[in-house]
């Protein structure tokens, strides 16, 4: 009974040996879906919420309003604004800051804004060495608007195709 078993045995592993080669040399020769990250990246969806930015107006003007709308709804309470009337009676900010630690990325501050101000753009890839690289004020904000304008540009036409 001890031989059979043994036999038995060997038979089973052999043959659980073959079809996993079987299946090896099948994905040998598919095509490969890895990407070579640094080099290669893919495709980001149009609903992608990464590093926010503030939008300028095609003069150059800052879209903010302060209407203070994205401060109010921000559940991690990131954001910070101060604003001031300016010579012609509208309003805009003095400081507009957000701690990109404290940040949740839910969106709500996308939505809030009447006028497209605050965007979570495209970019992923904004690692740190410290702490404070990672509280941005109005300037940085308003730098990687300009940096992401058309990509930014592109994914709120597609959204609004969808809607």
């Amino acid at each position: 009974m001890k031989n059979y078993l043994d036999n038995t045995t060997r038979i089973l592993y052999l043959s659980e040996l073959c079809r996993g080669l079987w299946i090896t040399l099948q994905y040998f020769f598919r095509r490969k879906v890895t990407l070579n990250y640094p080099f290669e990246k893919g495709a980001l969806s149009s609903r992608f919420r990464g590093e926010h930015v503030l939008r300028r107006y095609e003069s150059g003007e800052e879209r903010c309003i302060a209407c203070k709308l994205c401060e109010a709804v921000c559940p991690a309470q990131a954001i910070t604004i101060e604003a001031e009337p300016r010579y012609d009676g509208s309003r805009r900010t003095t400081r507009y800051d957000i701690d990109m630690t404290k940040c949740i990325f839910c969106g709500f501050c996308q939505e809030a804004c009447p006028v497209d101000a605050i965007v979570e753009g495209p970019n992923f890839e904004y690692a740190t060495e410290t702490h404070e690289e990672l509280l941005y004020n109005k300037e940085k904000l308003l730098k990687n608007g300009d940096r992401w304008e058309i990509e930014i540009q592109a994914n709120i036409a597609t959204e609004s195709f969808y809607r």
